[in-house]
């Protein structure tokens, strides 16, 4: 009997140490996919954004990664044609020429994004897309953007900004990070049902 209850405290003990590593390895998880850039026809800016993917995608820009800028995730109802909302005047005020940049209103989720860019893309002839986004969100990107550009010829390579309060080792003890992965984990599990 001694011998029985050594072996369950053992088993319980490893599967604490395994929930304890996957738990704190959930940064490196969802993140994992970013990339350095590469050359593209298309730098993709996905909404959601507090300006720091404007900031990335204009420097990407301005480095040569890319000659377009798509700006997703725009609202339409609050969109107006020569009225430039803030993310073009940010993008502007950066450098980019605004015949360079390209706006999406109809994108409301990741998946309308990843779908109508593949459209716009194939519209435009274009191949290949740098698509910018917040580390924490990588892991469903990958997967979306995997789905959205399944059968065509199009690829794209996911890059990251860098905010000050992300750390993939210690994403837990930051609450906006922590935020941010829990609340991946549930939309990569809502996106796996639904999208892929």
């Amino acid at each position: 009997m001694k011998g029985l209850a050594a072996t369950v405290s053992r088993f319980l003990l490893v599967l604490s140490a395994i929930g304890a590593l996957g738990f704190l390895g959930l940064g490196y998880i969802v993140s994992f996919h970013a990339a350095p850039p590469v050359q593209s026809d298309v730098i993709i800016v996905l909404g959601g954004d507090s300006g720091r993917r404007v900031k990335h995608g204009a420097a990407l820009y301005k480095e040569g990664y890319g000659a377009r800028v798509v700006l997703t995730g725009i609202d339409r109802r609050f969109y107006r044609k020569g009225h430039l909302n803030w993310r073009e005047r940010r993008m502007k005020a950066l450098g980019v020429p605004l015949n360079a940049v390209l706006v999406d209103t109809r994108s409301e989720t990741t998946w309308d994004e990843a779908v109508n860019s593949s459209a716009l893309m194939k519209q435009r002839g274009w191949r290949t897309a740098l698509v910018v986004s917040d580390p924490p969100h990588m892991l469903r990107l990958q997967k979306t953007w995997e789905a959205a550009f399944e059968g065509t010829d199009q690829t794209f390579v996911l890059t990251a900004t860098k905010p000050g309060w992300w750390d993939p080792i210690l994403w837990w003890r930051n609450p906006i990070s922590y935020r941010f992965v829990i609340s991946e984990v549930k939309k990569n599990l809502f996106y796996a049902v639904m999208y892929y």
